[in-house]
């Protein structure tokens, strides 16, 4: 960034606008909320983690299939997952001796739908 564009960016005058500080305010939330999104993004953040959710919304998929798309141990997948599922992004279901993993919900559908679009666009 050239020191123009900073200047650019940068208030000229110092002014807190209360409407403005009071809306976003109420968009924070509550620190729970805050929270438990940083949980989930922090597990967005993780390679084999992304290809295990961007996977996931194809299908439903058991360790062994994951370890075979993210090219990990199944050890390791099964790891991933537990992070994934401490974080609400992913449940599972257990049919016979094998447990299918899903994404949580639409939320997290959506979530990663709009992830990948954005990323699709040029910048």
């Amino acid at each position: 960034m050239s020191a123009i564009s900073a200047e650019l960016e940068a208030c000229e005058v110092r002014q807190i606008h209360p409407e403005a500080v009071q809306v976003a305010r109420a968009a924070l939330g509550g620190a729970l909320r805050l929270e438990r999104a940083l949980l989930m993004l922090k597990a967005l953040a993780d390679e084999t983690r992304l290809r295990i959710l961007v996977s996931l919304a194809a299908t439903e998929l058991c360790v062994c299939d994951l370890a075979v798309l993210t090219e990990v141990s199944e050890s390791a997948v099964s790891h991933q997952l537990r992070s994934l599922k401490d974080s609400s992004l992913v449940s599972s279901d257990k049919r016979g001796r094998v447990v299918y993993y899903r994404l949580a919900d639409d939320h997290v559908r959506l979530l990663l739908e709009n992830l990948l679009s954005h990323a699709n666009e040029p910048h």
